[in-house]
């Protein structure tokens, strides 16, 4: 973890007004800044930076946050990434346990390491007349192949060592440039490889993709080691990724997203391609928003990845098998992260194609025009079920609804899954009620339909949320709530508990930042970024949170006599209340008719 000490002295030194600034345009509007939301489309700005509460909110899609989670946003960053960012800004050091992602102690700098073999493999790719016709055989310019910073790994064994000099270094085999064989040989990972510099979302080098050439005389490439690759004589598999690294974890990178970040945004989606070729060919024709995964399935933070440059995804797969499959899980990665305001497709090209042929056979509007029509999550998720099992049978329609209550509990977006839930008991020859109790699924639109809503206590429904946002502002208040008197079944009474509990232990309870962070990721993270941006409205100064905070106590202690009385009288009206609550009962109205006394 991050020491709390240094994430204070951090946000104290990050001004958000300075920091948003530098990648959208900010006007005063009173007290706060105003800008045209750069996560959606919309001609009157409702996008607002408070400067006194370091915070933004965009009153028009609810996007809001600190200065981290702007970073984490808008620049697609990681957290830890977001934190480096803007210690880098401000000019401070990160702490010792950032040793893994950077460079270890008293070693080199991997990230450099990583940028010399890039530059090296591209000035190798400018005296390669093999490599040279091979990517123009592909159709790629010398211009899209700079763009991606492609290179050429030559054949041979030990060429990075005009690079490195110290070429035992243990660090070249930390980042993935060198390998050993059993008896302690040490080699180049890559040769003979057309080479993909793979970028983090600060543009560094972390990882390479090699892909061959196709070379029949693998032996005049320096090939055929007996240890490597399977023991196969050649060139290995078609492409070759670096391994995890301290820079580099599969599962969490895209292939050309620090390329494609803003014409993502420019065109309102991303393209899920399978190869780096792919992604090459659609920029090198036009479509310049497309990344691939890294030889890895899709993963959930590959998703969330593209989520906060876009709202609509489209996975581009072959049609074959391994393409079905490889659509499948991404569906099933995708249900618990896809909200409501976002849509995720899926395309399978003609068996004969992948993106690559296809643009270039049938050009760039032609499969933007697929793209466009791609099969839509839930679409696919019912077609493919539906395939599964005998529509026609009282069987297969039952099976079908056991093949979907999984998956739909697993949607998080309760517009898609109610919309889900209609078309699975249409399909099923079942009512809507049926198939929600046969899924485990509550239909809240339902319930409010036919169930009234709670009267007897309309005020607290909106004094825990009151409470709420005075212990925002100041948590340390929490010490004089009696927490006995709080409604336990309010959605609200969790966060206050919990900020009871942060403050108790917090060295820094007041701060409203390290509060935020302190709750990033938690199931009350959503909660507490909402009462943060109602506070921008409010604009209550801590003196006054706290007046009304202490003034208020009396009518919660009241509220809370009130509700057990009324509990007593109706047992006492049964003729089932015990001596002992008669005494309760004497004692609730001596301490009520206490409180109604002026001090």
């Amino acid at each position: 973890m991050i020491p709390d000490h240094f994430k204070q002295d951090l946000l104290n030194r990050t001004d958000i007004v300075d920091l948003i600034e530098r990648y959208v345009p900010l006007k005063k509007g009173g007290s706060n800044y105003l800008a045209c939301c750069p996560f959606h489309n919309e001609k009157s700005p409702s996008f607002t930076v408070s400067q006194t509460k370091q915070f933004y909110h965009c009153f028009g899609c609810g996007a809001h946050g600190d200065a981290i989670s702007f970073l984490m946003e808008y620049s697609g960053l990681g957290y830890i990434e977001a934190v480096r960012d803007l210690a880098d800004s401000a000019g401070m050091k990160m702490p010792e346990f950032e040793s893994r992602a950077s460079k270890p102690e008293a070693g080199p700098d991997l990230y450099e390491m990583m940028k010399q073999a890039a530059l090296y493999y591209r000035e190798q790719l400018k005296v390669s007349p093999v490599a040279i016709e091979y990517l123009k055989g592909r159709g790629l310019t010398g211009k899209v192949a700079a763009h991606f910073g492609i290179g050429y790994a030559p054949g041979g064994w030990q060429n990075l060592q005009a690079v490195f000099p110290q070429y035992q270094d243990k660090s070249l085999r930390d980042c993935g440039l060198v390998v050993e064989n059993d008896s302690g040989r040490r080699y180049d990972r890559f040769r003979d490889r057309i080479m993909f510099p793979i970028l983090n979302q600060r543009g560094s080098v972390i990882a390479f993709g090699g892909r061959v050439l196709e070379r029949k005389d693998a032996a005049a490439a320096g090939e055929g080691n007996p240890h490597e690759d399977g023991g196969k004589d050649g060139g290995g598999p078609k492409y070759l990724n670096s391994p995890e690294t301290p820079l580099f974890e599969k599962g969490r990178e895209l292939y050309g997203l620090a390329q494609a970040r803003m014409p993502i945004r420019a065109a309102g989606r991303a393209v899920v391609v399978e190869g780096y070729m792919d992604v090459v060919a659609l920029a090198q024709h036009g479509i310049e928003y497309a990344v691939a995964t890294l030889g890895t399935a899709t993963s959930a933070t590959h998703v969330q990845k593209l989520f906060r440059q876009t709202d609509e995804i489209v996975f581009c797969f072959d049609g074959d098998a391994a393409g079905r499959r490889a659509a499948w899980h991404a569906l099933e990665v995708s249900l618990p992260l896809v909200p409501d305001h976002k849509t995720v497709r899926f395309l399978f090209l003609p068996e004969e194609h992948d993106p690559d042929s296809y643009v270039r056979a049938h050009g760039k509007d032609a499969l933007e025009t697929l793209l466009r029509q791609g099969m839509l999550l839930s679409e696919y998720l019912v077609e493919e079920l539906r395939g599964r099992v005998q529509m026609d049978t009282s069987e297969g329609r039952s099976r079908l609804i056991h093949e979907a209550k999984p998956l739909l509990k697993r949607l998080s977006a309760p517009g898609l899954q109610l919309q889900l839930l209609k078309r699975f008991a249409e399909l099923s020859d079942i009512t809507q009620q049926d198939a929600a109790h046969l899924l485990q699924i509550k239909v809240a639109s339902q319930a409010r339909q036919h169930i009234p809503p709670r009267q007897e206590r309309p005020l607290a429904q909106s004094f825990e949320r009151w409470l709420l946002k005075r212990l925002m502002i100041n948590p340390a208040l929490g010490r004089h709530l009696p927490v006995a008197h709080l409604d336990p079944d309010h959605a609200d009474t969790p966060g206050i508990l919990a900020l009871i509990e942060y403050a108790r232990h917090s060295p820094h309870p007041n701060s409203e930042a390290l509060l935020i962070d302190h709750f990033r990721g938690s199931e009350l993270e959503k909660l507490f970024n909402q009462v943060r941006s109602e506070l921008m409205v409010l604009n209550l100064t801590p003196e006054q949170a706290e007046a009304e905070f202490l003034d208020a106590l009396p009518n919660l202690e009241r509220r809370c006599i009130h509700e057990r009385l009324t509990r007593l009288r109706l047992r006492a009206a049964q003729g089932s209340i015990t001596p002992g609550e008669i005494a309760d009962m004497d004692g609730l109205l001596k301490r009520l008719s206490a409180l109604a006394r002026p001090i």
